[in-house]
């Protein structure tokens, strides 16, 4: 899949150890450069990375929360979050000087107390529920303030991507605060209008993928869309095109031990092409 797309890089999310990952760069065509993130939990040790074709000339690690911003509830017996215990990555690639931001935030599907995937009670799944909302949100605030440091205001010059999966759809409260100030989103009357929030803005790609292959998830039958590839002003605009690879991942459950030793994934991925 992945040499029929033949990207010049690639953002990958849930990689185990890193001799998978030695594993299949062994059999992909032509050579690239990898980066993955240090900053991962140790029981639970999956963490994201960056594949390039072209040559890789900055690194950062992204975890800690932004001034001003506190740990989150994460627990009934008051345990905290923060700061990011699944690290994002920042690399930097090329002469364009491409930012690219790799992220994967907390998982829509919920676990409680003793590894259960399931509540004893309503009100548990209604705790845990928030838990993972504030936990994904804070996700949001910090990989933003990275986004916010690399467009500095000059989003219109500069060719910053953030992507990765976000694991909530478009519209949702986490995924719109990446975006930035809101307006011009594509699609709007305002897309084509300049004005002081685009040098901050980031564009959502996804209502560009055809509408067919509009899904990068099934959760108990429904499509979704919670893989993201999200582009600076310099980049919204030379966009020519967004897709999925065309295929339809099988469905999942709320429970995720069905899935485990399967050796295909369960989301679809988002490929970008700009003309730069």
């Amino acid at each position: 899949m992945i040499d029929a797309a033949a990207p010049d890089v690639l953002g990958l999310q849930e990689i185990g150890e890193t001799e998978a990952l030695a594993d299949l760069v062994s059999v992909l065509q032509g050579s690239w450069h990898v980066e993955t993130s240090t900053v991962f939990q140790t029981g639970h040790p999956i963490r994201v990375g960056a594949l390039s074709r072209l040559p890789i000339t900055e690194v950062d690690q992204v975890s800690e929360f932004p001034d001003r911003f506190s740990p989150v509830q994460s627990s009934d017996d008051g345990g905290t979050f923060g700061p990011m215990s699944r690290g994002a990555l920042r690399v930097r690639v090329g002469d364009l000087n491409l930012d690219v931001v790799v992220a994967h935030l907390k998982s829509k599907l919920l676990s409680f107390p003793g590894g259960r995937f399931a509540p004893h009670n309503e009100g548990e799944r209604a705790r845990y529920g928030s838990y993972a909302l504030q936990r994904r949100g804070a996700e949001a605030v910090t990989v933003r303030a990275a986004a916010d440091g690399l467009l500095a205001g000059a989003g219109d010059e500069r060719a910053v991507v953030v992507l990765g999966d976000l694991n909530d759809e478009p519209l949702a409260a986490t995924t719109q605060i990446l975006l930035g100030p809101p307006g011009s989103e594509i699609g709007t009357g305002g897309f084509d209008r300049p004005d002081k929030g685009d040098p901050w803005r980031l564009w959502n790609l996804t209502p560009l993928i055809p509408e067919e292959h509009r899904f990068t998830r099934v959760f108990e039958g429904r499509r979704e869309v919670i893989d993201h590839i999200l582009a600076s002003h310099f980049l919204v605009n030379r966009t020519a095109s967004v897709d999925t690879a065309g295929i339809e991942p099988a469905s999942i459950t709320s429970d995720p031990r069905p899935r485990r030793d399967k050796p295909a994934s369960d989301h679809a991925p988002v490929f970008a092409r700009f003309d730069v």
